[in-house]
């Protein structure tokens, strides 16, 4: 039962808190030490940026890993009560949901003021595309679609590699996550950062599926459309670059029956309605719901192992 309460603690922090500043943010220290590793190793050969990239990953794994693995295994021994505080205040960096739904809110308001500028530069903290020259709808778009991408990278994943490899496991998830969106799938470093793009693609594998169930899920209970969620997921979910975000993408797609666009790489869903401010309102109704079914299902499949030993 420590797993439930230290997950309640986590949650706690976040709803109660959201996100530190940059300068306090363990993640920020992460990305910090990504570009420092990773600084000058573009200028080497394709192969050894590939065994460069791969190494880095490796070492920063184990060098972050295995220290809090060796705290949590001595706090579990020395005291209950310090371990599940400590393992829940770790937990939280792992995982966000205030600070991914202020993300969307922020992008959404400068879209209801008009202001394109500043919500192009907003977005740009939930994607990694160019968002230069986006217009109203590709904003639009782009922003419904990095809720429901990040609902699984932002909140299902880290949580479903706690429950199976407690906080390290959950930790381990960030920090591959972490170096997939510096440096994978990104054209200047696509040899340095084909293991860790690779990688997130394995770790991601079920977390997006199961986010895109929940989806699906989540559109039953918001009364969308469920039968177009699931449709649409599986016609389309093939459509993206990366073989994990167009699950969860497709499934929001049909369950707004609208079309996701990035321009000259993908279009997702059916455009029976027009993108609008109300679609993004929509899709932060869904990330909540899908945050709901999940911490729930977390508690419940917890509380069931306990009973069971």
């Amino acid at each position: 039962m420590e797993i439930v309460f230290i997950l309640f603690i986590a949650l706690a922090i976040d709803l109660a808190f959201g996100e530190p500043h940059n300068p306090w943010h363990p993640v920020a220290w992460l990305g910090k030490l990504i570009s420092l590793e990773t600084k000058n190793m573009t200028r080497s050969g394709r192969s050894t940026q590939l065994i460069l990239g791969t190494v880095t990953v490796l070492m920063t794994l184990g060098a972050i890993t295995m220290p809090i693995y060796l705290l949590i295994l001595h706090l579990q021994e020395a005291n209950s009560l310090i371990y599940v505080i400590v393992a829940g205040f770790l937990l939280k960096f792992t995982f966000s949901l205030r600070g991914l739904r202020q993300a969307v809110a922020t992008v959404k308001g400068f879209l209801a003021q008009d202001n394109l500028a500043k919500a192009r530069i907003n977005l740009r903290s939930l994607v990694s595309r160019d968002t230069t020259d986006l217009d109203e709808s590709q904003l639009m778009s782009a922003t419904v679609e990095s809720a429901a991408e990040n609902s699984c990278d932002s909140f299902v994943a880290p949580l479903f590699y706690f429950l199976l490899f407690g906080v390290p496991g959950a930790i381990a998830y960030r920090i591959v996550n972490t170096f997939d969106a510096m440096i994978g799938y990104h054209e200047e470093c696509e040899h340095l950062g084909k293991f860790a793009a690779r990688l997130d693609d394995v770790v991601n594998f079920l977390p997006s599926r199961i986010t895109a169930l929940m989806i699906v899920l989540a559109a039953w209970i918001c009364k969308r459309n469920v039968s177009q969620a699931w449709r649409i997921m599986l016609r389309d979910h093939k459509k993206t670059e990366s073989p994990n975000a167009g699950w969860t993408m497709s499934a929001i797609a049909g369950a707004f029956e609208v079309q996701l666009e990035k321009a000259g790489h993908y279009k997702l869903g059916d455009n029976h309605y027009s993108l609008s401010l109300d679609t993004i309102d929509d899709s932060l109704q869904m990330l909540t719901m899908v945050a709901i079914i999940w911490s729930l299902l977390s508690i419940s499949a917890e509380v069931i192992y306990f009973v069971a030993t």
